[in-house]
């Protein structure tokens, strides 16, 4: 079981780590299952609405209830989460490697990307997971010690990952 992990304060720095490996991951020819979070240009970035990219073909998954900007809180979709995860669960026998925006409150307990990790971690596939800091604690606990860090850095994790689907095809 080959699990890998970004944790970074920068705010945005691990979707875009994530985002842009899983882009180059594509080109280079590994077949990714799993989500990243994306940014769509020109749309008015609020706090909390969160597009999920489906790998590999990146087909978008809105998974944020439609509320006021003024209204304050979290406004995570759990249902919407637990569509996208289901769709993870189907592309996984296909790929190579898992890749998960987030591990955090939903997965905390037990739901969201928490069976595709599994079930990844089963057949033998690295997996990548971003880690907000407030959430590391748990993920750590979740992975039992199996996880290992890697820097919030594009060149490193693909680099990793490129090795680590090597090694899982040997």
């Amino acid at each position: 079981m080959d699990i890998r992990y970004v944790c970074s304060d920068e705010e945005q720095r691990t979707d875009r780590v994530l985002g842009g490996v899983a882009e180059r991951a594509g080109r280079d020819g590994i077949a990714l299952a799993g989500t990243v979070q994306v940014a769509d240009p020109g749309t008015p970035q609020e706090k909390c609405h969160i597009i999920l990219a489906l790998l590999p073909d990146g087909l978008r998954h809105d998974i944020s209830f439609p509320l006021d900007p003024d209204v304050p809180g979290c406004r995570l979709d759990p249902e919407a989460l637990e569509e996208a995860a289901l769709v993870v669960n189907r592309r996984l026998p296909a790929a190579q490697a898992l890749v998960v925006n987030k591990f955090g409150k939903q997965e905390a307990t037990g739901r969201g990307l928490v069976p595709a990790i599994g079930d990844a971690c089963e057949r033998g596939l690295p997996v990548l997971v971003g880690v907000a800091p407030q959430w590391l604690d748990a993920f750590l606990a979740f992975a039992g010690g199996n996880a290992k860090p890697l820097p919030a850095d594009e060149e490193q994790v693909l680099a990793w990952l490129h090795g680590a689907c090597r090694a899982a095809a040997a």
